[in-house]
Formats: structure tokens, C-alpha cells, sequence
């Protein structure tokens, strides 16, 4: 026969009074922030059922992205903030900056803070451990752009392998065989490996070879990324990167290597921010639906909280922006003759 646990063993885990573990479950008294992450780490732990027992949770939807510095995290942030706005709620912020331990540690804050729900783009769904505490806590959860989410767990996201992969499509249409992928840290992305593979099952389709990822920090190489090794060793007539931001960075890299875009190299990116049609030239790329992603995500954890609906996978359409960004590939190699000579490692 099963013990049942009790917020006596809350209180002996975390080394505080059953008091204290009272006031953070109810929201009533004072309770410093340490002291707060270790009542809800130690409910965790022991298999408490958390959500379940605030007597009332507070109007407030729990978000965790990976960073505010790629706008397609923040514009469906705003489509969350819209609608939790309509429905009388706030929203709480937190991003991991790409790292499943400070997902672990974000999400346990959030928690504490006695939402309805939470919303959250984590690194890997099938192995978070972030994800999981959510879940074991009782919480209302819904995913957003991870694809590979446990059985039973509400999302919304794009398909981004076979975005991707028509993607790649067109540049083989255009007659480039030599094509690189550039990528955020699988590790870090669920959705950087899911457009990797897209990348793959063009070029097999093609009869071609697909070059190994260029796997990069999705923070460092945002600021700077040097391409001369591997444009030396593979010769590429065109760049594939896995989301706007890296896409900006390699055409900067590629101008100071001496190359031209898309005359020399051709790129394309992913997520179709806004900055991506105001450079020139302007970038080809998929635009993701944020912002309406976002809202979708809002409502349906919303109508879960509420118990108006089961755990839903929404899938809104990945939409291809053409741009000047590509172009057939020059005749013979490209003039790596200009590149510098002094070569800076590429940032792994």
C-alpha cells in the first residue's frame, strides 16, 4: 500500500517548518525567494502534488524562452502577453540563454510563483528535465516550436523538416550541389537537429552528399562567426543557417572573406523576422508564425486550465519568403583567393 505524501515531508525535505511550506502553497506571509525554491524543489522531489494544492493559483501565465535576443522568441511572447491581456492575466518571464540546467532552475521559480499555467520552449522535450517538473507538479503546460513533446503534452509548432527541406529544394533546383548547413548547438535545439535533418533528406534526395553540420553556440555566434576554414575545405556555392540571426552572421562573414551574396555564395535562414526584409539584400528565409503562434499557445492552455479542453498539437504553416539571397552558382569556384589570410578559429 502506496504512503501518500504530505506536506509534512515537503517541510523535513526541505529542511523548513510545515509553516513555511504552508505559506508558500497558499501565497499568505513572508517567504524569501531561496527559501520559496527550496520548498518547491523539495516538492518535487518527494512526488507532492504542488499545483494541485494551492487553495487558488494567481492570473498569471509562467514563460520560459531561450533568449530575448532572437526576436522570433520575443514576437511570440507579445501574441502570449495580448492574449493573457484579454483574459485579465499577467504574464512572468524567464529564458535559459540555450542551457537545460538553467531551465531546470527557471521553471522551479516559476513555479512558486502559483501560475494557472506555463508556456515554454525548452532544449530537448523528450529528455527535459524542466518539462518534467512542470508536468510532475500538476501545471497546465503547453510547448511552443518544440516538435518531439511527450505523449499527453499540448503544443504548437511548425514542421520544420520539411520546411527545410523544400528549402534546399529550391537552391538544388537552382543547380548548387555544394551545400553547407549551419547550425545552432543540437544540444540546445530541438529544432536546429529537426532542420538539420530536413537539409538531409533533400540532398539524399538529390542523389547528393550532405555535408556534416557546422554546429555553433547559438549566443557567441549571433555576434561573430569566421568561415574561412570551412570555406577553404568545402567550397560551398551556398549556406544554409538555421535561423535569421546565424543567416546574418555568415553574410557578414562571408563579405570579409572577399565573397558576394548571393553572386558567390548563396544563404538562406529560418523564422522570418522583420529585421530579415530590411537588409540588403534582403534575406530568403521561412517565416515562422510567431506572434499567432504565441496567442494560440495562450488560448489553448488557458481553455486547459480552465478544463474546457484536452492537450492539443497545433501545427500553423510554415510560410517561405523569397529573397536575394540565392541565385544560381557561379560558374566555376568562388574567388577564395580574397579571403584573409589570418584565419580565426570558428566558434564551436
Amino acid at each position: 500500500m502506496s504512503t501518500q505524501i504530505t506536506i509534512r515531508d515537503v517541510a523535513a525535505r526541505a529542511g523548513c517548518s510545515i509553516a513555511t511550506v504552508s505559506r508558500v502553497v497558499t501565497g499568505n506571509g513572508p517567504v524569501s525567494e531561496e527559501m520559496r525554491r527550496r520548498v518547491v524543489e523539495a516538492a518535487l522531489t518527494v512526488g507532492f502534488p504542488l499545483a494541485r494544492a494551492f487553495p487558488e493559483t494567481r492570473p498569471v501565465i509562467s514563460i520560459l524562452v531561450p533568449s530575448l535576443t532572437n526576436p522570433v522568441f520575443a514576437a511570440a511572447v507579445a501574441g502570449i502577453e495580448q492574449r493573457a491581456r484579454t483574459a485579465g492575466m499577467f504574464t512572468i518571464l524567464g529564458q535559459s540563454n540555450y542551457d537545460p540546467a538553467q531551465e531546470e532552475d527557471i521553471v522551479t521559480t516559476l513555479i512558486g510563483e502559483r501560475p494557472v499555467g506555463m508556456i515554454m520552449t525548452v532544449c530537448d522535450p523528450a529528455s527535459s528535465v524542466a518539462l518534467h517538473r512542470v508536468r510532475k507538479a500538476g501545471l497546465p503546460v503547453v510547448t511552443i516550436y518544440n516538435e518531439d513533446t511527450p505523449e499527453g503534452v499540448a503544443a504548437v509548432m511548425v514542421d520544420n523538416r520539411s520546411a527545410i527541406r523544400r528549402a534546399a529544394e529550391d537552391l538544388i533546383a537552382l543547380g548548387h550541389r555544394r551545400i553547407l548547413f549551419l547550425a545552432g548547438k543540437f544540444i540546445s535545439s530541438d529544432r536546429s537537429a529537426r532542420r538539420y535533418e530536413g537539409y538531409r533528406d533533400a540532398m539524399a534526395a538529390a542523389g547528393l552528399t550532405a555535408a556534416p553540420a557546422i554546429e555553433v553556440d547559438f549566443i557567441d555566434a549571433t555576434r561573430d562567426i569566421d568561415l574561412t576554414e570551412v570555406l577553404v575545405e568545402y567550397r560551398p556555392t551556398a549556406i544554409m543557417a538555421s535561423n535569421d540571426l546565424l543567416a546574418f552572421t555568415v553574410i557578414a562573414s562571408l563579405r570579409r572573406a572577399g565573397l558576394s551574396v548571393p553572386e558567390d555564395v548563396s544563404v538562406t535562414g529560418f523564422d522570418g523576422i522583420d529585421f530579415a526584409r530590411l537588409i540588403s539584400p534582403k534575406l530568403h528565409t521561412i517565416q515562422q508564425p510567431s506572434q499567432v503562434m504565441g496567442t494560440l499557445a495562450a488560448s489553448l492552455l488557458l481553455d486547459m486550465a480552465a478544463g474546457h479542453k484536452a492537450p492539443q498539437r497545433l501545427c500553423p504553416d510554415a510560410i517561405p519568403l523569397p529573397g536575394e539571397t540565392i541565385a544560381p552558382p557561379r560558374r566555376g569556384e568562388p574567388p577564395l583567393t580574397l579571403i584573409p589570410t589570418e584565419k580565426r578559429k570558428l566558434r564551436q
